[in-house]
């Protein structure tokens, strides 16, 4: 299967969402990651990182040609135009924002809010509410300690 995954471009977004350890463990049960160059640049993560584990590097429109698209915020109208019909679309998706969802329906994505996960013990591998939670609760102790 391919895999995908696109720059982040909303204002402010650092992250980005798969890391090469997540890649290498994708590309050994038999996946093709392609991720836009310079999406992990703002993570501290270099594309040779990637190509290391065995990803592929390439643009936006490739990272949005894949069968499967991991993302960390809902695409923007212009990221939109570049997904394939029929394609998945991964990442925190805003499901309340009902015109966004119409965006991605309109483009014949098949979409998976992550922030829609329920939160149990059972999905907790998956729950990014709590996970990004944790992380900005380590990072205002961070910012506080160092003022």
């Amino acid at each position: 299967m391919l895999i995908g995954v696109p720059a982040e471009i909303t204002a402010g977004e650092t992250r980005v969402a798969i890391t090469p350890e997540t890649a290498k463990k994708l590309k050994s049960q038999g996946h093709t990651i392609r991720v836009q160059s310079g999406a992990g640049v703002a993570a501290s993560v270099p594309d040779d990182a990637y190509l290391a584990v065995g990803a592929e590097i390439t643009d936006a429109a490739g990272a949005y040609a894949a069968d499967i698209v991991l993302k960390v915020r809902s695409p923007l109208n212009g990221e939109i135009a570049h997904a394939r019909p029929g394609s998945v679309l991964v990442g925190m998706l805003n499901p309340f924002d009902a015109a966004g969802l119409q965006r991605l329906a309109a483009a014949q994505l098949t979409a998976f809010a992550l922030e829609a996960a329920p939160r149990t013990s059972r999905a907790q591998s998956m729950d990014v509410l709590s996970s990004q939670a944790n992380i900005a609760g380590y990072k205002a102790v961070m910012m506080a300690a160092e003022q």
